[in-house]
């Protein structure tokens, strides 16, 4: 059931049904869209995922150029390959993160050096990338965890010195910036994910921005089994394929859904930025909670995905405690290296060893205000 509120503001869910930790949003013009595109010629991919390209190429990504996709760990694998990495190449890869950051490599053979985390903001420790980076190092992958961004400066100086690329995983943080430019805009590869609950959706997809504009042709074939597709439909199309492509375009469907959160995203970052506000105001000086990026990070640069706190004693107690008033929480991602597919648990990452049983993350979406961030809180402070 859902609790209708002023038109200038999201509908918030009715608290007695319970509070969940996402919930997508889709905007109401997405319904015409879809509808549509399913009454026309094109369902699959067609003119709506190139009309999405250009808006998400007009708002965030300036020069570079954008290739829509079927889902962000597609984007992922296509941006591993145009960096070059091959079978035995070493990639420093964040510990933790999504599971998708770091599968595509085993598919390509990588080896994966894995990076500690920074424990003010979880994102890859800087330190850590400097004591592991050696010339065998062919690129450096990065996650902007919770929609902060990593100290993206430090990280491409170090990576200028080896000469390798960046590849930044902005599956949290589309409409954040870093030093005033919009992610997507600024590193070699930076791939976004609209999975179900991101915070722009297109039910599943994902977008791959390529700094290079020479490798998007071959992105284009890759994204279609290594087929090129505008000579195909133009008829002057060789039966040739020199590349090994796969079939990871996006659909117009999805697309549909894209472009009417694109025509929203503005609402939809600023709503976020003032629940993190309140959540900050909330718990920033309540004794054995910390709020992950609370103390340097701006909401003018910053676009939250997820909000994290560290409990620093009984977070399975906290959880309960939360459950009970039918409001969700969870870690939602784990360090990789617990995982049988990454080989064995890494016993050089101190910090996430010290903080893997303390972190939670508390519901922040399109269908919570003020007045329920405000209960969460007040059942965390009243003890567990």
């Amino acid at each position: 059931m859902i609790k209708n509120i002023s038109m200038n503001e999201f509908p918030i869910l009715d608290e007695k049904e319970g509070i969940p930790l996402f919930f997508p949003y889709i905007p109401d013009e997405a319904l015409a869209n879809v509808t549509d595109t399913l009454s026309g010629r094109w369902i699959g991919q067609g003119p709506k995922v190139d009309k999405f390209e250009e808006l998400i190429k007009k708002k965030f990504l300036g020069a570079c150029e954008p290739l829509a996709v079927g889902s962000g760990t597609d984007a992922l694998h296509l941006s591993y390959i145009l960096a070059g990495i091959k079978n035995g190449d070493k990639v420093m890869v964040p510990a933790f993160t999504c599971t998708a950051t770091n599968i595509p490599l085993l598919y390509i053979g990588a080896e994966l050096i894995f990076i500690d985390i920074d424990p003010d903001t979880m994102n890859v420790s800087v330190q850590d990338i400097r004591s592991k980076i050696s010339p065998e190092i062919k690129a450096i992958v990065t996650v902007d965890y919770g929609g902060v961004c990593c100290d993206y400066e430090e990280i491409k100086k170090i990576a200028d010195d080896f000469s390798i690329p960046i590849i930044q995983d902005a599956a949290h943080s589309i409409g954040s910036k870093y030093n005033h430019k919009w992610v997507g805009s600024f590193n070699d590869f930076t791939i976004f994910s609209f999975q179900a609950i991101k915070t722009l959706t297109t039910g599943d997809g994902g977008l791959l921005s390529i700094q290079a504009s020479e490798k998007i042709e071959l992105a284009k074939r890759l994204r279609w089994f290594g087929i090129d597709r505008l000579k195909k439909q133009g008829g002057i199309w060789e039966n040739d394929i020199s590349d090994v492509g796969y079939k990871y375009q996006m659909t117009d469907i999805a697309a549909s859904i894209g472009i009417a959160g694109i025509n929203n995203i503005d609402k939809i970052i600023e709503h976020r930025k003032s629940l993190f506000e309140e959540y900050k105001i909330n718990l920033i000086n309540f004794d054995g909670i910390k709020l992950i990026n609370s103390n340097d990070v701006s909401t003018d640069d910053f676009c939250p995905w997820l909000i994290t706190i560290i409990v620093e004693k009984n977070r399975i107690g906290l959880m309960k405690k939360l459950r009970e008033y039918g409001i969700e929480s969870a870690q939602v991602h784990y360090r990789n290296d617990r995982y049988s597919i990454f080989g064995n648990r890494r016993s050089d990452l101190p910090n996430m060893d010290i903080i893997e049983d303390k972190y939670l993350v508390l519901p922040i979406h399109n269908r919570i205000d003020k007045s329920i961030v405000n209960k969460i809180c007040n059942i965390i402070k009243s003890g567990w």
